[in-house]
């Protein structure tokens, strides 16, 4: 194939933004102690999980089924938290700020290959369900003390009705968000005379 002169690669020069451009285009670094930040709340929730744990060791034999329970239930909810974290910093990173460059790296993350604005979004209404579940579900067992007497219990019925319904509208919102998704991208549409060669090749098979 030979290259016309309307058909050049550009040069150097001609990828140089302008002024304006290149001063817009670079302001996505002011994004960058935003994900600092959030790596230094990451670090607060491992303090948080020493101690919680440290907590749990110390009360072992004192602590009822139940409260131990309620304990490890904590320390799920701050793992999730922290995945959570991780899910945005690296992949906001990634997709608004610049490339990890992390190709190849044994430690890449099965789901960075494939990263994008969409993607996130979906991962990480996944992720608020399951951190809305664990809360939930201490919710449910800490709820079993209401109407019994001689027992105290944190939450009221009504408080009980709205965390269910919240954690419901989150997995309404997820539903939408990957619908809304699913349609803006849409099926991938294979041309007709593409199709009807493939047809053919398989019926050689």
């Amino acid at each position: 194939m030979t290259m016309t002169p309307e058909t050049l690669l550009p040069t150097r020069a001609d990828l140089a933004l302008r002024p304006i451009p290149m001063l817009i285009f670079g302001s996505r670094w002011l994004q960058l102690p935003l994900y600092v930040g959030l790596i230094v709340a990451q670090g607060v929730y491992v303090i948080l999980f020493l101690k919680e744990l440290w907590h749990l060791i110390t009360h072992s034999f004192d602590f009822t089924e139940q409260q131990i329970m309620l304990v490890v239930l904590g320390l799920i909810d701050v793992v999730m938290i922290s995945n959570l974290l991780v899910m945005v910093i690296v992949g906001g990173y990634e997709t608004f700020v610049s490339r990890l460059h992390l190709k190849g790296h044994p430690d890449e993350p099965e789901w960075l290959s494939h990263v994008n604005a969409s993607v996130l979004k979906i991962k990480l209404a996944m992720a608020i369900i399951g951190i809305s579940s664990i809360h939930l579900l201490r919710t449910f067992i800490e709820a079993g003390n209401l109407g019994v007497a001689g027992r105290t219990s944190n939450y009221t019925e009504a408080g009980v009705m709205w965390q269910t319904i919240i954690h419901g509208m989150f997995i309404l919102s997820a539903i939408g968000i990957a619908y809304v998704d699913r349609i803006s991208n849409g099926p991938v549409l294979v041309p007709a005379g593409e199709g009807a060669r493939n047809g053919q090749g398989h019926g050689k098979h």
